[in-house]
């Protein structure tokens, strides 16, 4: 068979799209209409989508809708249709987003391409941990980390577990101006760039006085854990946490916490 004739294998998670004759459009795979549904998923809208999830829930839901869009630009990009780099028109505009609000009990949770539905789902509202006398917050904990491990030059790991630790103490999934989850970013890209081992900004720098710089703090958790070690896991080159690093000292903290009377 000619080069030119792009084959895409069968047996992947969208049986109702036919091999070969068209590219994986949005409206094949999701319930939109218009312009966008006749779009080609194209990988950097899969990448951003991811991102997105990221950002709110601290993982890529799996069989969600990042997960949907990677195979369907992974299939794409295979036959051809799209380039790895390739954004869509539908990453323009309103691009990928992912929100969340509240209803009595439930935390709910909507993706959006271009500015349309995608996916929805929601999960019960855990209960708020009492903020009793003797319990570690979240401040507390990155506090902790900043003095085990204040040497340490900030990496893009230990930005990702600063954010998703300012995340689950805030509530608020924006990066706050003058945050430490900002000046942690900050310095972790300003550090890829910084040859001089001695001229990189330390994570003790970055955490000092994190209890009163956040907009606000919460009793740490075993949820609040696992969201931080998640995503200090996922941006670990080497898929590993920072011994005395954030996700551990936050795991520390929740474990205290359970252990008290």
């Amino acid at each position: 068979m000619s080069q030119d004739q792009p084959r895409r294998e069968t047996g992947t998670n969208f049986p109702d799209v036919k091999p070969v004759a068209d590219p994986v459009k949005y409206g094949d795979v999701f319930n939109v209409s218009g312009e966008l549904a006749n779009q080609p998923v194209a990988p950097r809208d899969a990448a951003l989508m991811q991102s997105a999830e990221n950002q709110v829930l601290g993982w890529t839901q799996k069989g969600g809708v990042a997960a949907t869009m990677q195979s369907a630009a992974a299939l794409n990009q295979e036959a051809g249709y799209v380039h790895p780099t390739e954004y869509s028109a539908a990453a323009g505009g309103q691009g990928m987003k992912v929100t969340e609000s509240e209803i009595p009990g439930r935390r709910v949770v909507t993706e959006s391409v271009g500015g349309q539905v995608v996916g929805q789902f929601s999960t019960p509202v855990p209960e708020p941990s009492p903020a009793v006398t003797g319990s570690f917050t979240i401040g507390d904990a990155l506090e902790a980390a900043g003095v085990t491990c204040g040497d340490k030059p900030v990496t893009q790991s230990d930005a990702s577990a600063i954010q998703a630790a300012e995340v689950r103490a805030t509530g608020s999934n924006a990066v706050r101006p003058g945050g430490i989850a900002a000046a942690a970013m900050s310095a972790a890209d300003a550090n890829e760039r910084t040859g001089d081992e001695l001229q990189k900004t330390t994570l003790g720098e970055v955490l000092a006085d994190a209890k009163r710089r956040l907009a606000a703090d919460k009793v740490a958790t075993t949820e609040d854990a696992e969201k931080v070690r998640s995503a200090e896991l996922r941006n670990n080159p080497n898929l590993t946490t920072v011994v005395g690093g954030v996700s551990e000292n936050i795991a520390a903290a929740a474990n205290l916490n359970e252990a008290a009377p």
